[in-house]
Order: structure tokens, then C-alpha cells, then sequence
């Protein structure tokens, strides 16, 4: 907090009197060796190593972890102030909630500064470097700034945009060359070269798209085979949905792609084969439901 002494008068950091300001709190300086100005820190540090840090009196040997430690922590602040203070003979908790009343409100938005430094997510690998060790953040978030630091034996990274600031990531730390990923950070696969989904350039391939997943089938299955005229057939059916209806169409193209018929004309065929088509399925009789006689009669023939 203080970067230099001068003539007994402290100077502070501008970062912390930045944020201080930002929360409408004065930062003050204690005097070394001095009960008086730095009281409230050395009781915390008191209090910590008679309860929370692993002696005899505790029966605690050992936290197996940082994460462990701040469980802890929450665990006692909970139990003392949920229970009457000896002086007040009042809950903390309870006594919270009056001097609410008198406290100024707390920004919605917090001080950034506190969420460590900056990075900038790569823009074809969602990760970012931090002292030494890569991590990972949800790809979507490639190409934005993004805050990380030390938390224990953790790095957590928060996003902070304009509805406030949110964790995003949390790992263990590493070292270089043993980089934390999340599977679930790096989001789909590309389509790659050779499996491209189809995407309009023209106002035309648009309103060819636009008729419906039939319509993208078609031109992956058409283009396959080598299919000639393309763009020609494609604007027959778009006129074709005009004239009959995008579902309708669209139904057509599907089957045309699933069996196969790109032809000229095939698309028209189809339309007027599903239009004249029974509705209910068509029954075939076999061999179980016959009026053949059968061939019992012939069962002892030659014997």
C-alpha cells in the first residue's frame, strides 16, 4: 500500500487510492510498531493462527489445499457472527443489518484492479499466458480482454462486460510447457475444407437456402456428383416455391437429394408424384396372407 516514506509521511500507491475512491473509502497508513494504527490487523492475525491455523489447539495438522483454507475461513466468519457477541449481547449478523442503513451502497461494478491483470484471448485458440503457463477460457471470448490472477494454488479468470463481472475460468496452476485445457472451452470443431456447410454469397443462393434444410442437402448431394446447371436448377426452385410452397419444395429437394435424382426436370416430377400420391400407405399382400391353395393335398404324394 505505501511505495516510499518521506519526512514520516506515507506514500501510497495510486492504485490502491484508486480504488479506494472507487468505493468511497479512505486508505490510511499505519506507523510500524504502533498498537494504536495497526490494532485491527495484528488482532485478524491473531485471531487466524488461534483458530484457523493448523496448531495443537485446533487438532488441525494440516489444509490440503488454498480452497480448503477460504472453506475455513467462511465456515468460522459464519459461526461467530451468527452467534451473540459478549459485549453487545446482539448477533452480528442482525446488527449487520441496521448499520446497512447507515453505510453508503457499494458499486454494482467492482474495482477491475482487483481481479489481477489483462490478457487478451487468442484469436484461433481460446488460451491466455500467465506467468509462464497457458490456460484456457470458453471460446467465446477469443479476441477479449480478460482479468486473471492468483488465488491460492488456483488462477481464476473473470470476464467483465456491461452487465458486471463473472468468473469464466478457474484451474490449477501450472508450469510452462504443461498447459490447462478444458475440452469444453474450445467449443465445436471447425467444419475444415473438405466438409464445408453451404453459406450464400448472392441474393440468389439466399433465396435458394432459404427454402430449408432440403435445400442445403441438395446442393451438398448435387455439387458431389458433378451435377451440371446448378445455379439454373436452383432458381427453378425458388420459382417452383412460389408456385407451390416452400414446404412443399423443400420436401422435394430433400428427396431428390437423398435418392439421387438430379436431372433435368426430377425436381418438377417429384412435386407432382407427392402431390398425386395416396395419402395412406399402400398395403401388399405376401405369402402369409394368400389365396393360393396350399400344398398340403400334394404331402403324401409318392409315398
Amino acid at each position: 500500500m505505501t511505495t516510499d516514506i518521506v519526512c514520516r509521511i506515507p506514500v501510497r500507491h495510486p492504485e490502491l487510492v484508486k480504488m479506494g475512491r472507487h468505493y468511497g473509502l479512505t486508505v490510511a497508513s499505519c506507523v510500524v510498531a504502533d498498537p494504536e494504527s495497526k490494532g485491527g490487523s495484528e488482532a485478524t492475525v491473531r485471531v487466524a493462527e488461534a483458530d484457523l491455523v493448523p496448531t495443537d489447539a485446533n487438532l488441525l495438522p494440516a489444509y490440503t489445499s488454498f480452497s480448503e483454507l477460504v472453506d475455513a475461513c467462511a465456515a468460522f466468519c459464519d459461526q461467530v457472527n451468527g452467534r451473540e457477541h459478549r459485549s453487545t449481547r446482539r448477533i452480528p449478523n442482525e446488527m449487520l443489518a441496521e448499520e446497512r442503513l447507515h453505510l453508503h451502497p457499494v458499486p454494482e461494478r467492482p474495482y477491475t484492479s482487483v481481479f489481477g491483470v489483462t490478457r487478451t484471448v487468442a484469436a484461433n485458440v481460446p488460451v491466455i499466458q500467465f506467468d509462464g503457463g497457458e490456460y484456457s477460457v470458453p471460446h467465446r471470448f477469443r479476441c477479449e480482454v480478460v482479468w486473471v490472477r492468483h488465488h491460492g494454488d488456483e488462477v481464476i479468470v473473470t470476464a467483465v462486460d456491461d452487465d458486471g463481472a463473472r468468473e469464466v475460468a478457474r484451474h490449477e496452476v501450472t508450469t510452462p510447457g504443461a498447459p490447462r485445457h478444458v475440452e469444453e472451452h474450445f467449443g465445436p470443431a471447425p467444419e475444415g475444407p473438405l466438409n464445408r456447410t453451404a453459406r450464400p454469397k448472392t441474393v440468389a443462393d439466399t433465396a435458394f437456402l432459404a427454402i430449408g434444410e432440403g435445400a442445403g442437402l441438395w446442393l451438398t448431394e448435387a455439387a458431389a456428383v458433378g451435377t451440371s446447371r446448378v445455379r439454373v436448377k436452383m432458381a427453378e426452385a425458388v420459382t417452383m416455391s412460389v408456385l407451390h410452397g416452400v414446404a412443399v419444395v423443400d420436401r422435394a429437394l430433400g428427396h431428390a437429394a437423398v435418392t439421387g435424382r438430379f436431372g433435368e426436370g426430377d425436381l418438377a416430377s417429384i412435386i407432382a408424384h407427392q402431390a398425386t400420391a395416396p395419402s395412406q400407405p399402400t398395403h401388399r399382400a405376401d405369402e402369409s396372407q394368400s389365396l393360393q391353395n396350399g400344398t398340403s393335398a400334394w404331402e403324401g404324394f409318392g409315398r
